[in-house]
């Protein structure tokens, strides 16, 4: 198996083209081993599609399917274009959430940034309650499930012992991604995540629109303005329009490439 390591803000992937495996979900969970593996927080097929420019599936570091990934999505487009299957820079990804569309950013012949289309963000549950000093929440779907928490100090979190606790409960049938976040100006937060199938993660594109759209609705940061999201490997660009609509801009970079006998 040949692979591409990437990373989006220190999100980091493998990322292959060709068909979906049918061991996929122990070979991912062994690829993605820090220790054992070549260590990722998840495993990126690229396809061919008949409905977009590519179609992409996402396998979290412990197997399980992602339906949707906002930093491997700008991957994908990097690798696309750097790896010359493409030369557009206006592209469309088929994903299990729906099409994406990316609009590429190249500079000397490879994508320095990506922006992405991410669709409609939605309110599924507002008043989402923990005890112990969590609080409220609120449960936002921009293609899959993310219970934002506003705090007034990320850094005081204890990350490690509510996110699992979270992302366990049984509220939630399958899982759910949780961000703590934290207003520093109208136009900035500071996010904190524990990716559900993943753990702690250095970002999250998804959670950052889904954070950025709880900080709209709450009066935080303005409507149809780009808010900074300021993660542990980054910023990400959130632009949340009239409609709900997402835009979301950063980097993607290629770590290396290598081929594993699976």
């Amino acid at each position: 198996m040949k692979f591409t390591k990437m990373q989006g803000l220190g999100n980091d992937f493998l990322l292959t083209y060709g068909q979906v495996p049918q061991d996929v979900t122990p070979l991912c969970a062994a690829l993605c081993h820090r220790h054992f593996g070549v260590g990722a927080d998840g495993v990126i097929f690229v396809s061919p599609s008949s409905v977009a420019d590519c179609r992409m599936r996402i396998f979290n570091a412990d197997g399980s399917e992602a339906k949707m990934c906002g930093n491997g999505i700008r991957c994908v487009g990097k690798f696309l274009y750097d790896k010359g299957l493409t030369r557009r820079e206006a592209l469309t990804v088929e994903t299990l959430s729906g099409i994406r569309s990316l609009q590429l950013h190249a500079a000397e012949g490879a994508v320095r940034t990506v922006t992405v289309d991410m669709g409609p963000a939605v309110v599924e549950q507002e008043d989402v309650y923990f005890p112990s000093g969590v609080g409220f929440g609120t449960l936002i779907s921009v293609g899959n499930p993310h219970l934002v928490f506003f705090t007034e100090s990320v850094e005081d979190v204890p990350l490690y012992l509510w996110g699992p606790r979270i992302e366990a409960d049984e509220r939630f049938l399958e899982g759910v991604n949780v961000e703590f976040v934290q207003r520093l100006s109208s136009d900035k937060l500071r996010m904190r995540v524990w990716e559900r199938g993943c753990g702690v993660t250095m970002a999250c594109g998804t959670g950052a629109c889904a954070s950025a759209f709880a900080a709209v609705k709450k009066g935080l940061v303005p409507v149809d303005h780009p808010v900074e999201v300021a993660l542990d490997g980054g910023s990400l660009f959130i632009t949340v329009d009239e409609r709900h609509d997402l835009h979301m801009e950063g980097p993607a970079e290629i770590v290396f490439e290598g081929e594993i006998n699976v």
